[in-house]
């Protein structure tokens, strides 16, 4: 059942349950169960909230009898009431020693993950000049929107077994794979083999690391979420500020039995030390809870017009978001900049990325986390449209790859953010999951549309420009309806 915009706002708000009087083990950085301290007993870890639009309707066996009276008078105080201890606002320890480890520990799991995906201009210019010089750059970027196709859509899967197992196995086995994966991209020399090793058993290890990390974390904070997501995915700006320079340096190194292969190894042996730290500190706060897999689940996520909106948001921004990562150094060159500078494009955009993924996560802590988020997706658009299209020297696509990485650095740190915030924290798993699931459909097909987009166009950029500024329109567009629904047309309401 539906509330109004007011009602629907005030279950939105960042406390969605009754403060309690007195801090729980939680606070001190102790994992708590669902049952201890008196609480009801939940038959499942399904929602336990007053029913709106924002979550999934309850089902008869999801609660006690008991437990059902609670959520049927509609209140807050109902829902602070049924909540368990651990699920509460005040049970979240928003720091500590234990929370910033495991916050370390994600930071680490981003660098070797999603920091490897913000090197997809050098992969791309290396194969369409080596091994894959005789297919085109729309073939030839399939390859990578594959990689991040798998990485981001195996968190359906992911999610869903962080829900019930915890993040400690996926962790050990993703690193395992992830690392095979990559060692096995070492030995490829044909667009089949490529699309094996890195698009499918690399991605897939990855995918398990990164979503297992990125939820862990949404479970240790509560009022600082923003800010210790957007600390934890800055990870991925500085092995974008790192990596590609040294894959660049590697690969064209004057050296005899360097080059692609062994800079690869290099890379995996590299992520194998990071990732060791991952396993290490990162854990759950809240213990699984084991239960049967069904399909049902997602379905019923999926009737969450609140849930629906942040997806399609997603999506769309992801259609375009990767293009200037994968073409910029293409079109600079083409441009006639000087290919010792291109090498410097991706590391300036992800250098800017660090503070693009760290300052919003604060001023959306404060300010709202829609709010935010809607001002760096416009920003990214505006940017797109009225920067990287009439720029047609050096000085203006710098100018336009550090602004980008920016708010682009911003809308990555912030989605988790906006997911958690209208979810239950025990679906987090499974709703972060769907999320990322769908819109890696946006990653997979945005660069081959971009590059199928420049061969009709003989070579023109154009085209992709606007394809990229357009779709980060729509997303905007998607966020402020989002926004409307929760908090109507008051500009000033922290959402």
């Amino acid at each position: 059942m539906a509330l109004s915009r007011d009602d629907n706002a005030s279950t939105t708000s960042q406390s969605t349950y009754a403060e309690k009087p007195a801090p729980s083990d939680a606070d001190n950085g102790k994992a708590v169960t669902p049952t201890e301290a008196g609480s009801p007993r939940v038959s499942s870890p399904a929602l336990r909230q007053p029913a709106t639009d924002m979550a999934p309707e309850l089902r008869d066996d999801d609660v006690t009898p008991d437990a059902e009276k609670d959520v049927s008078t509609g209140t807050e105080e109902a829902s602070a009431a049924a909540a368990p201890s651990g699920f509460n606002p005040e049970d979240f320890p928003d720091g500590g020693l234990r929370a910033w480890l495991v916050v370390l520990g994600g930071f680490c799991s981003l660098f070797c993950t999603f920091g490897l995906v913000n090197c997809v201009g050098v992969f791309q210019e290396y194969y369409l000049r080596g091994p894959l010089s005789n297919y085109s750059a729309s073939t030839v970027s399939w390859i990578t929107s594959m990689q991040v196709w798998t990485m981001t859509f195996g968190g359906a899967v992911f999610g869903r077994l962080y829900d019930s197992y915890g993040p400690r196995p996926l962790i050990i086995g993703g690193t395992i794979v992830y690392v095979f994966g990559l060692m096995m991209t070492s030995l490829a020399h044909k667009y089949y083999q490529f699309i094996l090793a890195q698009s499918i058993v690399a991605s897939i290890g990855s995918s398990a690391v990164f979503q297992s990390s990125l939820v862990a974390v949404s479970t240790w904070f509560y009022r600082r979420r923003a800010a210790a997501l957007g600390i934890m995915v800055s990870g991925s700006s500085l092995g974008g500020v790192i990596l590609p320079i040294m894959m660049t340096r590697m690969i064209n190194a004057d050296i005899d039995n360097v080059g692609f292969p062994w800079t690869i190894r290099a890379v995996g042996f590299l992520f194998l030390g990071l990732l060791i730290i991952t396993c290490l500190t990162v854990r759950a706060r809240i213990p699984p809870t084991p239960r049967p897999f069904r399909l049902k689940e997602y379905s019923d996520n999926l009737k969450d017009v609140n849930l629906v909106l942040v997806i399609t948001a997603s999506f769309l921004f992801y259609w375009g978001m990767f293009l200037p990562f994968n073409y910029i150094i293409l079109q600079a060159q083409d441009q006639g900049m000087d290919p010792t500078l291109t090498t410097y494009l991706l590391p300036i955009m992800n250098a800017v990325s660090i503070f693009g993924r760290i300052l919003p996560g604060f001023a959306a802590d404060k300010l709202g986390r829609y709010n935010v988020m809607i001002f760096i997706t416009l920003l990214s658009a505006i940017v797109t449209l009225g920067l990287w299209i009439p720029g047609k020297n050096n000085a203006s696509i710098i100018a336009y790859m550090v602004v980008f990485g920016f708010s682009s650095g911003g809308f990555i740190s912030l989605a988790p953010a906006l997911v958690a915030q209208i979810s239950d924290i025990r679906q987090i798993g499974i709703r972060t999951g769907v999320v990322f699931a769908i819109q890696s459909f946006g990653a997979l097909t945005g660069s081959p549309i971009g590059g199928a987009i420049v061969a009709a166009q003989g070579g023109s950029y154009l085209g992709l420009q606007l394809f990229c500024g357009i779709t980060m329109v729509a997303s905007a567009s998607v966020l402020c309806y989002a926004r409307y629904r929760q908090a109507g047309f008051d500009l000033k309401k922290v959402v």
